[in-house]
């Protein structure tokens, strides 16, 4: 991302001179995927700090921020009431590798919360989550076969990454380099949104599936709402068969009510993974973590009317992007989630989310990034909205999806 000073020389940003030094002690430079800028074609953007709604890189610049850490962020960055609390429990010491008072109060709100999670385990990631949760299945029904959709994405285990979503899909091939196929032989294909597809497969190896693991909303190839009916057909398929059905809530979970995709969508799971507000740290249900998550999970508990305005800025959003490109562009929106994809079919699975045209997506990255918006660095990634982020955030989003808009039509 060299920047040209007025005599047309090309000078080197903070961002870039870090990018370089952390490609020679970090893989591609970045520690996940996502953060990497290959899909748009440069240098990643590196970030300083952050405050509500708002970030800033090491070059000093500001952005209204739709990434919030893909996810977590909801009450946007650095909340008053949060870095309080963490502060206060810095104090008593970072990690203990021992049971605490908070992780037993946190997994009580949970389950207050999402009254189907009886039970919950602390882990550290996402892919921590779904991999126990899979070996827990299986171990219940004595089977060995797991279904899962292509496009979504349940971690790094090698077991389930094939034909994954997110970062994956950005790259050259479809699944990656140094997983044996042994490691996948028991891990099943379908295609999201199509229960034939699901029906096929339990034909197929009846009585042998453990297990269906899916992103209740697609949110790893772009957000792709489920159609009516689908989740409940996987409820009632996984019954019939005596399989176990595992929403992966790692994005969804909290994002979409109170209560995570079980509430909103009011079809309940045997188990569920989530990870977008409470998971860090190097020790699984280390108090740091547990602070935070405490305190965020109490605050959307007690305001559900949160929930009301998040969406409602998600929505105003998504209509400003409709009504700028018409039928130019496809906007997939759901409670405080959101993808646009530069194509004019409906993206309603991962073959028609293929058709987007990713050049154009990332013109479209770095018009908003040089007009200090921050999006994720993927046409596959969602776009999330914080209770942070307030009229003028929205007035100027606004104003720059028209403009680019218009420049798009000259």
């Amino acid at each position: 991302m060299d920047r040209i000073t007025g005599n047309g020389v090309n000078t080197m940003t903070q961002s870039d001179e870090l990018f370089e030094r952390s490609k020679k002690r970090i893989p591609g430079g970045v520690n996940s995927p996502v953060r990497a800028y290959q899909a748009v074609g440069r240098n990643s953007v590196f970030i300083k700090k952050a405050k509500g709604s708002h970030i800033f890189d090491e070059d000093g610049n500001e952005y209204i921020d739709y990434v919030c850490s893909w996810g977590p962020g909801i009450l946007g960055h650095a909340d008053e009431e949060v870095i309080k609390e963490v502060q206060k429990a810095c104090q008593d010491g970072l990690t203990f590798g021992a049971p605490t008072r908070k992780e037993c109060e946190i997994a009580e709100l949970i389950a207050q919360m999402m009254p189907s999670m009886e039970m919950t385990r602390m882990v550290s990631s996402g892919t921590e989550a779904v991999m126990s949760a899979i070996r827990v299945a299986r171990g219940f029904t004595g089977k060995d076969y797991i279904v899962k959709f292509r496009g979504c994405y349940h971690g790094h285990s090698d077991g389930l990454l094939v034909k994954a979503g997110s970062g994956v899909l950005m790259q050259a091939v479809p699944d990656s380099a140094g997983v044996p196929s042994g490691y996948t032989q028991y891990t099943l294909i379908a295609e999201y949104n199509n229960c034939d597809s699901v029906a096929k497969l339990f034909e197929k190896y009846k009585g042998k599936i453990a297990a269906i693991v899916v992103e209740p909303v697609a949110a790893n190839m772009g957000v792709v709402p489920p159609k009516e009916g689908f989740l409940e057909y996987l409820r009632k398929i996984t019954k019939e068969n005596d399989a176990l059905l595992i929403f992966d809530e790692v994005i969804t979970g909290f994002r979409l009510a109170p209560g995570g995709a079980q509430q909103f969508f009011r079809v309940t799971p045997d188990l569920r993974t989530l990870g977008n507000v409470y998971q860090a740290g190097t020790l699984s249900g280390n108090p740091i973590a547990m602070t935070a998550g405490l305190v965020t999970l109490k605050r959307l508990f007690e305001h559900p009317e949160i929930y009301t305005q998040i969406e409602q800025t998600t929505k105003t959003l998504a209509d400003a992007y409709r009504n700028a490109f018409k039928d130019q562009v496809c906007v997939n929106q759901i409670g405080s989630l959101m993808s646009v994809f530069f194509t004019k079919e409906k993206v309603v699975d991962f073959a028609s989310g293929q058709t987007a045209d990713r050049k154009k997506y990332a013109d479209y990255f770095w018009y908003f990034l040089e007009r200090g918006i921050h999006l994720a660095p993927s046409q596959f990634e969602a776009m999330f909205v914080s209770v942070a982020h307030h009229k003028e955030d929205v007035e100027k989003t606004i104003q720059v999806i028209n403009q680019y808009a218009a420049s798009q039509k000259r």
